[in-house]
């Protein structure tokens, strides 16, 4: 996922349960992007991988015990992360918190799962209800994806969620940090999970600059590996805590280095916080874009019962050629279906 700023947007790490021995957080970072390169690899090159990349003085035990202990007091008490969530909500939370910010997340949620307590009750929709259902949370492919993959894990696996990290990535919708972050969070596994809040926490910590790549890296991928406890429950308690720290506390602007508990161990900060010093971070824009015109467009459909007229899409927005471009788009991407009338309606299918 494109990384933002996520000082809001994260909700990492979950309490342990029987079900859920770490939750998730919110999630800045698309699987596209941020590849969690989970695995467990051997000791010997995961340990050599770390002392290839890390500043002197920084070992993995030396950084897991503050975290741990930190996440123990301060961990937020979200509805993913508690053991009745299961790994459906698990999987829902993780695509709904994508770019997303916390806030605006629960709302809908609470919703989502009330409505579709399984991922049957969603396969049993049209995705365009899922599309409805989205609301403004942006970026409204996400709820196609996830309709699929409802559909898929109705079909190939009796409606459960997979706990098999090859099988979670073969469901539509789902790369490689989403596969990692269900099968560690929902399941307790030993997995790399990296999300631009992890990534922000590694690289200062471990590495001792202020942001990480805009992409993720291969080395960044080593690191995070290197960085996991060997205990699958503690790898996976690890995973949230680490995105919780980067999420409350090391955010990308305004970091709180006094309540930070590895301040005393950090690279950044005993290096006197240099600034960054590699390629501009992208940031986001949304005013007069494509992507808002297209948001218009949406909120029309989804408040409509029976299929739109052109006139009433064309009063949302003045310019006709960005209108139509976006228009165009949301058929293209299947978020809008156009009838034979010059009508248009959300997808039945």
């Amino acid at each position: 996922m494109t990384s933002i700023d996520t000082s809001s947007a994260s909700s990492a790490g979950a309490s342990p349960s029987a079900a859920s021995p770490a939750s998730p957080t919110s999630r800045t970072s698309a699987d596209s992007a941020s590849g969690s390169g989970s695995g467990s690899g051997s000791g010997s090159d995961e340990s050599r991988a770390f002392e290839d990349v890390v500043s002197d003085g920084v070992s993995p035990a030396s950084l897991h015990g503050p975290v741990l202990a930190w996440f123990d007091r301060h961990a937020r008490d979200l509805p993913w992360r508690r053991p009745e969530a299961g790994a459906w909500g698990v999987m829902v939370s993780e695509f709904m918190l994508q770019q997303t910010p916390v806030v605006r997340v629960l709302p809908v949620y609470e919703q989502w799962l009330a409505r579709w307590p399984r991922p049957a009750d969603l396969a049993a929709e049209a995705p365009g209800e899922a599309v409805r259902a989205w609301g403004r949370l942006g970026y409204p492919r996400r709820a196609l994806r996830l309709h699929a993959a409802a559909v898929a894990i109705k079909e190939r696996h009796g409606g459960d969620v997979p706990s098999d990290h090859g099988q979670l990535l073969a469901l539509p919708g789902i790369g490689e940090y989403t596969a990692a972050a269900v099968a560690s969070f929902a399941y307790g596994q030993r997995h790399a999970v990296l999300d631009t809040n992890v990534r922000r926490v590694f690289a200062r910590a471990a590495t001792g600059v202020q942001y990480p790549p805009n992409a993720t890296t291969a080395a960044e991928r080593r690191l995070a590996r290197a960085l996991l406890p060997e205990d699958e429950a503690t790898a996976a308690r690890w995973a949230a805590a680490s995105m919780e720290l980067g999420a409350l506390v090391c955010t990308a602007r305004n970091e709180d280095c006094g309540r930070c508990p590895l301040a005393d161990r950090c690279a950044w900060l005993r290096a006197g916080k240099p600034a960054h010093d590699g390629p501009a971070r992208r940031g986001q824009t949304y005013a007069g874009t494509d992507r808002q015109v297209r948001g218009k467009l949406l909120a029309v459909l989804r408040d409509a019962v029976d299929p739109v007229d052109q006139a009433s899409l064309d009063a949302v927005w003045d310019e006709p050629v960005q209108r139509a471009r976006a228009l165009d788009g949301l058929v293209a991407d299947g978020l809008v279906e156009p009838l034979e009338d010059g009508r248009y309606r959300l997808p039945l299918g």
